[in-house]
């Protein structure tokens, strides 16, 4: 096992380099980088001040024949002086090549050195520490009531395979699953947070302002009630993959020949569901969960944070792609790639932990 382990934390390091590579080559072709996002706020805003220390911030018209190699490169640069426009150039790091900068940026990121943000005054790092616990508070209470759900409901699907509520049920899971979870979020919005009919649920937020003037029951009560749409949005969807995946986990042990065994032993259903099947099927589901954890973590959360205002890192990571904010969707990206790498390891010991009979180490036959 320790060999096993060993190769696929080294084989995490090209397949991170490759992560990592192929986005960097994508952002070098995406327009309206920094540099052209500062040019835009100053030249719509009449001036060049708002940069701290940007100094040569003389948009004269004298200036536009010498600032034409450096600033045809940028839209909406004709016209700035091409000194002030090589400060946000080196501010941004843009005066160095590519490769070198793609170099830095993985020796720093070896090192959990992230840098800053461009345009907030705080490091990526503490940026990103600030935003998880509204993300792994959605990320656990989604996994939690997802596994509550699925877990009954898939053993009660297998016991009654084929009978009609087995059918309905089916009905119900697979539109859920077929509904996105911003489509359902919105029109939760529209249904009980002061849409079209009724406005019961706050729309923004995930707790109140006065929060922290309440009394503990209160703060409770009022963090639940801020969550109840973003939740349900997003249960909708995350129970039915599980909920499928366990019946046809028990379905497949009920068939085997040892239940067969147990029953005619004289045990009851019960005993043969709970002592003997229960094992066995849910190991699939178990070392699932790290997996499932980690989607509703940041990929499930992403645009239910946007719809609901919900400061965690799926509105962090949607703002800073808008603003063009690299080292924050580049701390994003390497974080939640090295995050999933672990996890699918972690999901494979469980795999172990849960049967031991299973062993990835390699033998010759």
């Amino acid at each position: 096992m320790g060999a096993y382990i060993l190769r696929r934390i080294l084989l995490m390091i090209p397949t991170l380099f490759g992560i990592m590579a192929i986005s960097f080559a994508v952002i070098q072709f995406a327009p309206g980088g920094p540099v052209e996002q500062v040019i835009a706020k100053l030249t719509n805003q009449g001036g060049s001040d708002r940069l701290g220390g940007g100094g040569g911030g003389d948009a004269g018209g004298a200036n536009f024949d010498a600032a034409g190699d450096v600033s045809s490169k940028y839209r909406g640069a004709q016209g700035l002086d091409p000194e002030f426009i090589k400060k946000l150039e080196k501010q941004f790091g843009f005066d160095k090549p590519p490769l070198e900068r793609f170099g830095m940026m993985l020796w720093n990121y070896s090192r959990f050195d992230f840098g800053n943000s461009y345009f907030r005054d705080i490091s990526v790092l503490d940026l990103i520490l600030e935003k998880m616990p509204v993300s792994i508070s959605i990320g656990l209470w989604i996994t939690l009531l997802s596994y509550l759900i699925s877990i009954p409901l898939g053993i009660r699907k297998a016991v009654k395979d084929g009978s009609p509520f087995d059918i309905w049920t089916s009905g119900v899971v697979i539109v859920g699953y077929a509904i996105p979870g911003f489509l359902f979020g919105i029109m939760l919005m529209v249904l009980f947070a002061g849409g079209s009919f009724w406005d019961w649920f706050p729309l923004r937020g995930i707790v109140s302002d006065n929060w922290d003037q309440l009394s503990w029951p209160a703060k409770i009560v009022d963090y639940f009630w801020h969550m109840t749409l973003p939740l349900t949005a997003l249960v909708l969807s995350a129970f039915a993959t599980t909920t499928l995946l366990t019946k046809n986990s028990f379905l497949e042990e009920i068939r085997k020949q040892y239940v067969v065994t147990a029953r005619a032993k004289g045990l009851s259903e019960r005993q043969v569901l709970y002592g003997h099947v229960f094992r066995n099927a849910m190991l699939i589901v178990i070392a699932g969960f790290p997996g499932a954890f980690i989607s509703a973590f940041f990929t499930g959360s992403l645009l239910i944070e946007n719809i609901f205002s919900l400061d965690g890192l799926g509105l962090l990571g949607f703002r800073s792609v808008v603003e063009r904010d690299y080292p924050v969707v580049f701390a994003n990206l390497y974080i939640f790639s090295l995050l999933g790498l672990f996890i699918g390891l972690l999901s494979d010991l469980i795999y172990t932990w849960v049967d031991p009979r299973i062993d990835f180490e390699r033998r010759d036959v």
